[in-house]
């Protein structure tokens, strides 16, 4: 994968400039995964075991949490290593393994957040035919598109940036291999390539949140019709959890990718990446559990099965 470059390892500088902070830190963070990890397993656990959750939405949201997890495992391990470690070096090869499992699971994500919304889309628009529409094929499929998408544009961008001229400086002023922070150690003018990326990213991230945006306008211009307070109220509750997701993952995504390398300081780009790639993970399993009634039930149905089977 590499040309013409003299760069055998990386210097991730992560909170190097704040070596008070790093103890602390590093509980922060190491809690942030425990839960994040054990409240995506949980998730799991509950939609596989209640025959009620055994739908369309709740077989995505199984997938979702799967990737959640995932993508939190490829940097926060690192992350706390970096914490406590003196040496903060990583390989050439770590580092573009690291980028493509980001990418892969990052890209992955947004394609299943597109067939999510479509599925609100079938259910509230196509109520008649919605079991129809999303058959258990259709879902293996649509998820399988994603993981596909993610795998072609994860080893498209990786390879594209790994093979580009490093030399001389190693230091990434980031908490892991990110694109952006990587680009900026390329050797000469980068200008065209960061155009590239954008345009890359802009594509990636553009064309399945155009389908949500879509799959909403039809939602909600549904929502609208429906003549009862309570009928509008129940139709939007069965949607308004993705779509808080939608707005925290693509928010932060889009500013963070659809832009040039020197926009923010090197700060402001660690909080975005903390933002999308540590708390947005976390807070989906808090999102789908408190704002879904079904799956409180399931959760307190499966909390009385474990705690009578215990007595």
């Amino acid at each position: 994968m590499r040309k013409n470059t003299s760069v055998t390892e990386f210097v991730i500088l992560g909170f190097s400039n704040y070596p008070d902070m790093n103890p602390g830190l590093f509980m922060v963070f190491l809690c942030i995964y425990i839960i994040t990890v054990l409240g995506n397993i949980l998730i799991i656990i509950i939609v596989s075991v209640d025959p009620v959750l055994h739908t369309p939405m709740y077989f995505f949201l199984r997938t979702l949490s799967f990737l959640e997890i995932c993508y939190t495992s490829v940097t926060l391990p690192k992350i706390l290593a970096n914490l406590v470690s003196q040496s903060k070096t990583m390989s050439f090869a770590s580092c573009a393994v690291q980028m493509y499992f980001f990418l892969f699971f990052g890209v992955t994500e947004c394609f299943l957040l597109a067939c999510m919304a479509y599925d609100r889309y079938s259910a509230i628009c196509n109520p008649l035919r919605y079991t129809a529409i999303m058959n258990k094929r259709v879902c293996i499929q649509l998820t399988g598109g994603s993981f596909i998408c993610g795998t072609l544009a994860a080893m498209g961008h990786t390879t594209f940036v790994f093979t580009l001229p490093f030399c001389g400086a190693n230091v990434i002023n980031h908490l892991f291999c990110e694109i952006q922070p990587v680009l900026k150690l390329v050797c000469g003018d980068t200008s065209w390539i960061e155009i590239l990326i954008i345009l890359g990213a802009a594509f990636i991230l553009i064309i399945p949140f155009m389908l949500i945006l879509v799959s909403y306008i039809c939602i909600i211009s549904t929502i609208l019709k429906i003549s009862s307070t309570e009928g509008r109220h129940r139709a939007f509750s069965t949607c308004s959890s993705h779509l808080i997701v939608v707005t925290l993952f693509y928010g932060t995504g889009l500013i963070m990718y659809v832009r040039p390398k020197s926009s923010f300081s090197p700060d402001v780009n660690k909080l975005l990446s903390l933002f999308y790639s540590v708390v947005t993970p976390i807070l989906n399993p808090i999102i789908y559990s408190l704002r879904n009634k079904e799956m409180k039930s399931a959760v307190r149905k499966t909390g009385m099965k474990v705690f009578h089977s215990e007595i």
